[in-house]
Order: C-alpha cells, then structure tokens, then sequence
C-alpha cells in the first residue's frame, strides 16, 4: 500500500509548467479544428481489456447498486477499440485527447499510471501521409524544422550492422549478449530485436532530435496492416516517434481485416496464457465492427505528457503532471 505523505498537498508540477501545458493542449485541439477532426469522448472503462501481453490493464470493479454482486470493468490503456468502432459507425476522421491507465507504468521519468494520450484516425490516410501530419503537430510545439526518416532496417544497419529481417536467432542472441548482460532464453527473435531497440539503439538516439522508424518486421504487426516493401519482404505498415531518444507516438495503416483482427486477438491471448498472465475478455465488438465495415485508415497514438516534457525541456513528466500518482 502507497504511504500517504501529507506533505504533498503541493503539485509536483510548478503552475508556470502547468500554464504552458495548458497553452500546448489548446494548440492541440486547434490544430484538429482547422483541419476538421472531430473530438470524440470515448469511455474510459470497458468491460473488455487490452490483449496485448506486454500492456497491463488496471481492473476495477462495478456494481449496479450497492450490496449487489459486483463484476469487472477495466481502465482502458487506449480509447483505440472504441475508436475503430466509431469510425466502422461512420464518423470520419476523430480524435481523442485524454486520459489512459497502465498498470506497472511508474517509477521512471518517462511513466506515470495515468497518463494523456492524443489518438486520432484519419480515414484514406496510409502510415506516411499520417506520419506528414504528425510532423506538421509536433515540429512547432517541439521547435524541430522536420523529423527524419529511416526505415527499422537502415536503423538496425546504421547502429548495429546487420539487417534485423533476415539476420539469424542465434546471430541476434548472440548480439544482445555483446550489449546487455542478460540471463535468458527465448526462441522468438522479436524478443531479442525489442531488446536491442530498448537497450542499445534508443540510448544511441538521444542526440538525434526526432526520428520516425517505419517499416517495422511484420511479426511486430500489431494492428497494422502487413505490406511488402522496396526489397520485397513483408513489413508492418506501422511507425514509431522518437524524440531524443525517447518514444513519442506510435502509428499504424490499421488493419481492417476481421478475419486477421480475431486471429491476432487469440494469438495474444493464448501468449497471455503461456505467460500465466490473467485471461481477460477479448474486444469482439471490434471484430464485429470490422465484419460490419472500417474505412481504410491510419491511426496514431502520442503520448501528451512526454511531448510536454520534451517541449519544456524538464527531466520527467512528472514536472508537467499536476498529481502524478505519488500524490494522487
């Protein structure tokens, strides 16, 4: 249990951090109004959860009125499923700036529980053209003239040498084990290349400015889309943001497929079970909401509070957070 110190009545963050995040949120909501991008108000707790194994969902409990049975509901770790369901209900190009939960997310200066997250999706939009249009926020709130591109082949190359699509498990392990003093054995390579992305390429970012990495292995799809690139492999049609290092938005041409959406909920939910980790409702509504009919798309989700940090130049978010959750 969280000790309650009475001393920190006080917000972490100073009021003049606070009026300069107010000032960047209202650039936000801006920005999304010249463009025609209506702001939608999703719930932000579902009765179902997140599937991905690596993302911890925060459970509550609800009840219809007191001394009744309760049941579960969960903080929502993304409004993206119920997004999706929107725009397959037809409401065009939407976004989102709120609050999103994740559990296990603190005690560094990049995490917080709670946090803001902008996600929008724009319908006919591919991962590039929505990658434009994240420069096009981000680049005047940041102070950047462009953001750089490289795909995550060129970035693997540039930093360590090898092309991470088609270099081998035991080449990959033995990389890791170069840079990271690591007891483990894993026989999935995305293990091994995530490591690597966390451990050695992205503390090897910090003196960029902004990079998108695009182009990821289509094992790391996630709900993007699968293509073929330029040197005809399948890759997801996915980017990520870095800024000094530091992971800022991640964007996707989602996938609209129901068949492969349903596939790729079991999937996770079957790792979750070989993890031991807790079996939790499956989003179907967004499979139905997919059979029904999704606009083609691309969807991106950006982490406000990182950005504001970034924008003030503060060590952590907890300097742009008012109660960050050790004073919650």
């Amino acid at each position: 249990m969280m000790t309650i110190n009475p001393d920190h009545w006080q917000p972490a963050a100073s009021i003049d951090n606070l009026r300069q995040r107010a000032a960047i949120v209202a650039k936000i909501r801006t920005f999304f109004a010249d463009r025609d991008v209506m702001e939608v108000d999703m719930p932000l707790m579902s009765q179902c959860a997140v599937s991905d194994p690596f993302i911890d969902t925060i459970e509550t409990r609800y009840a219809d009125y007191v001394g009744a049975e309760s049941y579960p509901l969960y903080l929502q770790t993304s409004p993206e499923y119920a997004m999706k369901r929107l725009l397959a209900a037809g409401s065009g190009a939407i976004y989102q700036l709120g609050k999103a939960f994740r559990n296990g997310e603190s005690g560094s200066r990049r995490h917080n529980p709670e946090f803001t997250m902008l996600e929008w999706y724009r319908p006919d939009f591919n991962d590039q053209m929505l990658m434009d249009e994240v420069e096009a926020l981000v680049c005047p709130i940041l102070g950047f003239e462009a953001v750089e591109r490289q795909s995550y082949a060129q970035i693997f190359q540039q930093y360590l040498g090898f092309d991470p699509h088609s270099v081998s498990l035991n080449q990959l392990v033995a990389e890791t084990r170069q840079h990271i003093d690591i007891d483990l054995n894993d026989d999935d390579r995305d293990t091994w290349l995530n490591l690597l992305m966390s451990h050695v390429i992205e503390p090897k970012m910090t003196e960029r400015n902004a990079v998108f990495v695009y182009d990821y292995p289509a094992s790391q799809a996630a709900l993007a889309q699968v293509r073929v690139d330029a040197e005809g492999r399948p890759v997801a049609a996915r980017f990520e943001l870095f800024v000094k290092g530091i992971e800022l938005a991640n964007g996707y041409h989602e996938l609209t497929d129901a068949e492969e959406q349903k596939r790729r909920l079991l999937s996770d939910q079957k790792v979750r079970s070989q993890l031991g980790l807790p079996q939790r409702p499956l989003e179907m509504r967004l499979v139905s909401a997919l059979r029904a009919g999704i606009p083609d798309c691309a969807g991106v989700a950006l982490g406000v509070d990182r950005l504001i940090m970034l924008a003030l130049g503060v060590a952590s978010i907890q300097e742009v957070i008012a109660f960050p959750v050790e004073r919650a």
